[in-house]
């Protein structure tokens, strides 16, 4: 028997009510204010509103994307005063001799591996005390990571932007011969868009198989002793997202001080959703990766294109998600070429994130994979090149 929103969120809210909380839990939910904040998103260009948090979360359980730019109404005005020189990108991927062997080092098990203790936590709800704690463990990992690669000696490192909600944004940093810089992205958050400081959100398409995809391509690309040594012509960053879910928070956070500061961005990829196959099989159609095509950078996307055709083992198919549907809508906001890819035809991706039923069971590891090669290959392809 299907409900209705309204319905399920009488009973969810009955529930909570109801519900006895132990002792040692009042630390980890955040429960929801009596007073109602307002918030100014933006649901396009230029279209803008003001809402309260549970009106957030009503416009994404309806399939509205949207910007909170409620702390960053000044991203992308410098565009109006400097204009940024755009990248001149490869026209076909050209290190392949090099990439072979480090291709071949991604491994599945690491990711699993990764995904099950990402997943462990009641939910990565940005506000919440398991957020924080998830975004914790995230940073050691990325720290151990280096560590293991001894890359830390040559200035490789990784440390919090931190946020005023509590769950913290990842940078880790690989420096190149040059400031200009190559950012890849996923965001480490999760939700359940019925009462977030509640219910659980194991996260595992979204976005715990794009955490967990470029933490492996990292690690693999940590073991080139060019990259580690700072051979290559440009920075390399990676980065994890807090608060996607809430509007974007952490990544226009973070390219609010990038634009302000002067930081050249030569390219960013976001990964968000990479393990959902299954939707696309029962479409009767082929495994593919799902490469965006509105609201990014068509010649960075082009580029990915040629990458996923000489690195990947199956093709790519064009498809669109909307206005502000990830993370590199607040780079190409700022001015910064950005480019997004998910798992599969949008159509066909995912439909139980933003539940307790966004678990690892439903996922494919071998698809994983074929993100993990293509994030490897861009991101080493475009750390040498002359951009």
């Amino acid at each position: 028997m299907k409900l209705s929103t309204v319905s399920l969120l009488a009973l969810s809210a009955a529930a909570v009510n109801a519900r006895f909380v132990e002792q040692h839990e009042t630390d980890q939910v955040v429960l929801a204010d009596v007073k109602q904040e307002l918030y100014l998103i933006e649901l396009a260009p230029g279209k803008t509103q003001w809402v309260t948090e549970d009106e957030k979360w009503e416009l994404r359980r309806n399939g509205q994307n949207f910007m909170d730019i409620t702390a960053t109404q000044e991203l992308g005005q410098s565009l109006s005063t400097q204009a940024k020189k755009e990248p001149k990108f490869p026209a076909k991927p050209t290190l392949q001799k090099d990439l072979a062997p480090l291709i071949e080092s991604l491994s599945k098990d690491n990711m699993k591996a990764n995904l099950e203790k990402f997943t462990s936590f009641h939910t990565r709800y940005y506000k919440s005390d398991y957020g924080k704690q998830s975004s914790e463990w995230l940073l050691k990992k990325v720290q151990s990571i280096i560590e293991d690669a001894g890359a830390d000696k040559y200035g490789v490192y990784a440390e919090h932007f931190k946020h005023p909600w509590g769950q913290n944004s990842i940078i880790a940093t690989v420096p190149g011969s040059e400031n200009s810089t190559v950012v890849v992205g996923a965001h480490q958050d999760s939700i359940n868009l019925f009462l977030p400081s509640i219910f659980s959100a194991p996260g595992a398409d979204d976005d715990g198989s794009g955490t967990v995809t470029i933490l492996e391509a990292f690690r693999v690309l940590l073991t080139s002793k060019d990259i580690i040594k700072g051979k290559a012509q440009n920075t390399v960053e990676f980065h994890w997202y807090s608060a996607e879910e809430g509007g974007l928070l952490g990544s226009q956070a973070i390219f609010s001080e990038y634009e302000k500061t002067g930081r050249d961005v030569k390219a960013m990829l976001q990964q968000d959703m990479t393990g959902y196959v299954q939707g696309t099989l029962d479409a009767g159609k082929k495994e593919s990766v799902g490469v965006i095509t509105d609201f990014v950078n068509p010649a960075l996307t082009e580029f990915i294109k040629e990458v996923v055709t000489e690195y990947c083992d199956i093709p790519y198919v064009e498809t669109k998600c909307g206005y502000a549907c990830s993370d590199h809508a607040s780079a190409s906001k700022a001015g910064y070429p950005s480019a997004f890819v998910i798992e599969s035809d949008f159509a066909d991706s995912d439909k139980k994130i933003h539940t307790s039923e966004d678990k690892i069971q439903y996922l494919s590891f071998d698809h994983m994979l074929q993100h993990a090669r293509l994030t490897l290959g861009l991101v080493y392809e475009l750390a040498f090149a002359k951009l």
